[in-house]
């Protein structure tokens, strides 16, 4: 039988002139960056090279609103910028997606079973968001792809047994035309096998995109929800980071490497069974099914729970990242302590919990992954030798050539053999020798099809894993109780707080911090709370800024926002940008550059704080440095009193915003916010506050939430502070004895002291 592979009309035939001219076009689009200078190449493509003051403008500016709600990234690229339109998830489609995200059980099992299919089935309606999505002609373009290395394969097989026909028929010039299709078939063959790999990383990369702005803009969520903030203690969620960053990108990579891992395969098994059929007949056919079944029953039965040790593992591995973080980002504390060595022990118990769980997930592979390997290797090979001798051994017995009387003619045809008495007879030895070689190959690929179909399952194990985790964050956010928005004046009303019967408790708690609250705060009524640690003072913060939810009663203040009521923590946050973003946060750039105001505004406001040094010792506005370290504990303090003013709030909550800065200083600071019209509630036990407020609150710390208000400079006041003075002279009055009887201690040890 002759080789019947031709190259196509074009491939024979192929025009010169259109052949020169794409080779012309090949290496200009390749040599295009040595040819063409970069700046030539920007006039060309309608550019023009960014000067590094426009460059830096953009920098700064970073994104462009647009009146959808989108917002255009200004990329920097090559001296220029490229920009990226970025569409936020809106709550609507938050709400609309709850529903498929309900809680988790507590007695949950990661296993392949229909809860699996039910989160993944939710997750994949965010990375494939419609049929018209980007990522859904990825997948498709990685099918046909897939289905062609497979025709592909079939071809080679074939291929290669004509090529071993030619050799064992002495056929040079059909050994020859088979080996000029061999190297024709290898371009195809290498090109897929590269766009296979290199479409399933796009696939994975969009896939991680999609989910990660997805998760960024639920977890990122403004007031009411706050999520990022109550996920931890109200859902009950630890190493939120761990989620969103390196399980959302296993778990991305393990989605696309799946799909190809196990559509490839899939579709080797049918297209390779059917080739095979037509040689081994029934009986074979059946022989192979029953090889299949018998493979997938016996690893079915010793695969142990590759998702729960998937998604344990992830756990412990993001608790040992945080606790790598945790010194990090508490660094300067732990150094102050000397607490080194104790840090260590406890990264190392995480670190080697991790290990121990990794050690016993090895061994317990062993055993599996030796049974693995016995079944798909040699019992694959075994049955794939077994089912290769049934046409052989069972099939139409041919007379062999090797037996023929009398000289043969050269042959005519290459799978027979013409006799001098005319004779054909039929070369068996051929015809057997190149079923033999494209049947084995395609046993053997069959072999490799099933074994990483079998491995697939293992895959798909882990892949349960990390869904759950992915689906246990989404389930988390989205279930998060609601918070109860504020009662807001009416437009004629001047801005006032009230809180009405209000009591106070943390989260997930039944402690009560304050009892039932009635405050009424009007506008220029600055109110001082003050009371021992641990009492709550921070709690009325918490639920007047709406990070806590109240218990009971009615809260009404302003709209939420900066002109609404700013608060100002202990423990100022530096953002990461430049000094100028420190001042103005949260605004962006882009907001200062809309609200009018220019850095001449922004240097009386560190007038004010006495920071106007900073532009000059930091290097000036843009400059981008790690503020968190380069700024002291006061200035970090007095940075934040900067961004009150900047933003000049109606209200004011100081939680002891001001406790690393001089008394000098922080009145000054306390008089100009009072010029500037901001209303003041103050937590705080400096007693020099005092006189810049109006009222005082005051938390007794009796473990029932008591509480008194007073009004500074009243009669009431005054006697508070005359009772306090005589306490105080009471004890002062027992000074003198306990000076006597530290002196009659001091002898009886023999220890010298000094008064």
């Amino acid at each position: 039988m002759a080789l019947s592979f031709e190259l196509p009309p074009l491939l024979k035939h192929p025009d010169t002139r259109s052949k020169s001219f794409l080779v012309l076009i090949a290496t200009l689009l390749v040599l295009r960056s040595r040819l063409l200078p970069t700046r030539l190449l920007q006039t060309l493509e309608g550019r023009h090279r960014l000067s590094p003051k426009e460059l830096d403008e953009a920098q700064q500016q970073l994104y462009y609103d647009q009146p959808d709600g989108a917002k255009r990234l200004l990329v920097p690229h090559r001296g220029n910028t490229r920009e990226v339109t970025i569409v936020p998830t809106s709550p609507s489609k938050f709400e609309e997606d709850k529903k498929h995200y309900p809680p988790l059980k507590d007695d949950h099992r990661v296993n392949v079973d229909k809860a699996f299919v039910k989160q993944l089935s939710a997750i994949l309606r965010i990375v494939f968001p419609s049929w018209k999505s980007k990522e859904v002609g990825i997948v498709a373009l990685h099918s046909a792809f897939l289905v062609l290395r497979t025709l592909l394969s079939v071809a080679v097989a074939r291929l290669d047994g004509k090529i071993v026909r030619a050799l064992v028929t002495a056929d040079g010039k059909g050994f020859v035309k088979g080996i000029g299709l061999w190297f024709a078939l290898a371009v195809p063959s290498t090109y897929t096998n590269s766009m296979l790999r290199h479409l399933q990383s796009k696939l994975a990369l969009h896939l991680r995109t999609r989910l990660s702005r997805y998760t960024n803009d639920l977890y990122l969520s403004s007031a009411p929800d706050l999520r990022y903030y109550r996920v931890g203690p109200e859902g009950g969620l630890e190493g939120v980071d761990q989620y969103i960053t390196t399980d959302i990108a296993a778990f991305c990579e393990s989605l696309s490497a799946l799909y190809g891992n196990m559509m490839k395969p899939t579709l080797d098994m049918f297209i390779f069974t059917a080739q095979l059929a037509r040689s081994l007949g029934l009986f074979g056919t059946i022989a192979l099914f029953g090889n299949y079944f018998a493979t997938a029953s016996i690893l079915r039965a010793v695969t142990p729970a590759f998702g729960r040790l998937a998604a344990v593992e992830a756990r412990l591995e993001g608790e040992y990242r945080a606790g790598v973080a945790r010194v990090g980002r508490e660094a300067e504390e732990v150094a102050f302590y000397n607490g080194g060595l104790r840090e260590k022990d406890i990264l190392w118990r995480a670190y080697l919990r991790l290990i121990k769980h990794v050690n016993s997930i090895y061994k317990i592979r062993i055993a599996y992954e030796w049974t693995e390997d016995y079944v798909i290797k040699y019992m694959w090979s075994a049955a794939g030798y077994l089912l290769i001798s049934i046409p052989v051994l069972l099939g139409r017995k041919t007379r062999s050539v090797g037996i023929q009387t009398g000289p043969a003619l050269p042959p005519k045809n290459p799978g027979l053999l013409t006799l001098e008495t005319g004779e054909v007879v039929e070369n068996a030895v051929a015809r057997r020798t190149e079923d033999y070689i494209a049947n084995r190959r395609l046993l053997l690929s069959l072999a490799d099809a099933g074994g990483r179909l079998m491995y697939a399952y293992k895959d798909l194990l882990e892949l349960a894993g990390l869904t759950h985790r992915i689906y246990s964050l989404l389930s988390t956010l989205h279930n998060l109780p609601p918070m109860p928005d504020f009662k807001h004046p009416q437009l004629d009303e001047p801005p006032r707080l009230v809180m009405d019967d209000v009591k106070i408790r943390p989260p997930n708690t039944n402690e009560v911090l304050v009892s039932p609250l009635q405050l009424k705060i009007e506008k220029g009524e600055h109110i001082m709370i003050t009371g021992p640690n641990g009492v709550g003072k921070t709690a009325i913060a918490r639920v007047l800024a709406g990070l806590w939810k109240a218990d009971g009663g009615e809260i009404e203040r302003p709209e939420r926002g900066e002109k609404g009521v700013f608060v100002v923590p202990q423990r100022a946050y530096m953002v990461v940008g430049t000094l100028r973003d420190q001042i103005i946060y949260p605004h962006s750039y882009a907001q200062f550059k809309a609200s009018g105001r220019t850095d001449d505004d922004l240097i009386k406001i560190l007038e004010v704080v006495h920071l106007a040094y900073l532009p000059d010792r930091e290097g000036g506005w843009t400059t981008r440095k790690e503020w968190r370290d380069v700024l002291s504990g006061g200035e970090k303090q007095r940075m934040g009193m900067a961004r009150l003013f900047y933003h000049h709030p109606k209200f004011a909550i100081l939680d002891e915003c001001t406790s690393a800065v001089s008394t000098d200083v922080e009145g000054l600071m306390y008089q100009h916010a009072k010029d500037m019209g901001i209303t003041l509630i103050t937590i705080s036990h400096r007693p020099s506050l005092t006189k810049y407020h109006t009222r005082l609150l005051t938390l007794v710390g009796d473990g029932q939430g008591t509480w008194t208000e007073t009004r500074i400079g009243t009669e009431e006041e005054r006697m508070g502070i005359e009772r306090e003075i005589a306490f105080l002279e009471e004890r002062l009055k027992e000074v003198g004895g306990w000076e006597s009887r530290l002196r009659e201690v001091a002898g009886e040890l023999g220890v010298p002291v000094k008064i």
